[in-house]
């Protein structure tokens, strides 16, 4: 099992920036890509980011790309995401999300689900 804690969020004002972290624990989460995913209110769980488990490769919804970049540090058994400019539509629940082999947008890919952290920004 893998457990996945969030933090890093509150609230902020347009344009404005947030480092989300997610520390994992419990069995490792190497050779598992890591991703970061967003619900809204009344609206689907959507995804952001994600990274290989090597770091080197990167995948972003085009609603954040240029401005959000996510990372990892396996020592640390750590993701961030770097958030910049931020807009009131970033607003909603962001989770981390691990056990994928693969680089992918798709939620059932990720078996492994941290509670999220709420983003607010504020106009």
């Amino acid at each position: 099992q893998v457990q996945l804690v969030e933090s890093g969020g509150g609230l902020v004002q347009a344009g404005g920036s947030l480092r989300l972290s997610c520390a994992a624990s419990g069995r490792t989460f190497n050779f598992y890509a890591m991703a970061w995913f967003r619900q809204a209110p009344g609206k689907e769980r959507e995804f952001v980011a994600a990274v290989s488990w090597q770091g080197d490769s990167t995948y972003y919804a085009d609603s954040v790309k240029g401005r959000f970049t996510i990372s990892r540090d396996n020592a640390k058994n750590t993701v961030y995401l770097q958030m910049n400019s931020l807009k009131p539509e970033d607003t909603a629940v962001y989770y981390c999300a691990t056990g994928s082999r693969v680089l992918t947008e798709r939620r059932s890919n990720y078996a492994y689900w941290g509670q999220g952290t709420q983003v607010t920004v504020s106009s």
